[in-house]
């Protein structure tokens, strides 16, 4: 079908401005995580489904794809639906059709999603798009008193009389140079992120098992390569041994008894001459004790003990201290 308008010079000026066209882009990263990338099919055909509705509704950011959906499943009166959309002046303007209708095309899209507001074919509100294909037409309108968007689908015979008569532009898409604006689906979509979390398990899982597997291999293998030299350990521990008998012994052979029966004789024979002793120091040197002696029994002290008489300075009591040895 010719183009068709009040004024031809701007739509055919809309029409050479996207002459270049814009391709559908590459898998996406869901595709290469569930492994699909391969299977990706880039070059769509176009296709225009025997049911599609329209509509806008609020734009809520972050919640697009949730919102197009719910309007969509309720329109189509199927959880099941394909859709597309676009955001203008905070408003979402959708397509959508049930999937079974999509049975006989997978890989396509729909030439009318070119039209919608912010895509390449949409010039503006008063003008009437149109799409033709097989016999079947469609037309995208949006209405001069309410301004909601109309979409009209049926036989070319009856849709394109009745858009010819109407009062306003109207542009016919040309799908080989309009954008490529694929279907949606979100259960396919749900689908394939689940393909591809368990592929993500299956590979992390096996990441896991092959790490510790060289783990295992590699404490396996020094365990079995390192020579133990027990030698040396063995010669250190006979030692040490050795070293803590030696203290052992040496502990045993106190003298602490000789020196306590040594004093006990002293403080004995001390005794018997009205003599105290004050000091018993034992040194490396050897031994060496004091005691205070009455002046009388000087003489029996001398002669029993080998002691000095330290008659320098008499103590209170008139004693006389004496120093002793071993």
């Amino acid at each position: 079908m010719a183009l068709i308008s009040k004024d031809k010079g701007l739509p055919g000026k809309r029409i050479q401005e996207n002459s270049a066209g814009i391709s559908r882009g590459g898998p996406g990263v869901g595709d290469y995580l569930a492994g699909e990338a391969d299977g990706y099919v880039a070059n769509l055909k176009p296709y225009l489904p025997q049911e599609l509705v329209g509509g806008v509704i609020p734009h809520i950011p972050g919640t697009e794809d949730e919102a197009v959906w719910n309007a969509a499943s309720q329109s189509c009166g199927t959880e099941k639906v394909h859709y597309c959309y676009s955001i203008d002046e905070g408003k979402i303007w959708y397509l959508a059709c049930p999937s079974s209708s999509m049975a006989s095309n997978p890989n396509s899209w729909c030439p009318m999603a070119a039209s919608l507001p912010g895509k390449s074919e949409y010039w503006d509100r008063e003008t009437v798009y149109l799409y033709e294909q097989e016999g079947l037409a469609s037309a995208l309108r949006w209405d001069p008193e309410t301004g909601r968007m109309q979409v009209f689908l049926g036989a070319s015979r009856t849709i394109l009389p009745r858009v010819q008569s109407m009062d306003a532009n109207f542009v016919t898409i040309n799908a080989e140079v309009a954008e490529v604006v694929p279907w949606k689906n979100r259960m396919l979509n749900t689908e394939k992120l689940s393909r591809a979390t368990v592929r993500m398990l299956v590979f992390s899982g096996m990441a896991v098992s092959l790490i510790a597997g060289v783990i295992l291999i590699f404490g396996y293998l020094s365990v079995n390569m390192i020579q133990r030299n027990l030698t040396k350990v063995q010669q250190e521990t006979e030692r040490a041994s050795e070293e803590l008998m030696l203290k052992s012994y040496n502990a045993m052979q106190s003298d602490t008894i000789k020196h306590m029966v040594r004093v006990q004789e002293i403080l004995d024979g001390l005794g018997r001459v009205d003599s105290t002793l004050v000091r018993y120091d034992i040194t490396k040197n050897g031994v060496q004790w004091e005691a205070l002696v009455p002046p009388a029994y000087i003489p029996t002290v001398l002669k029993k003990y080998n002691v000095k008489v330290d008659d320098s300075k008499k103590e209170k009591d008139g004693r006389i201290r004496v120093m002793g040895t071993r």
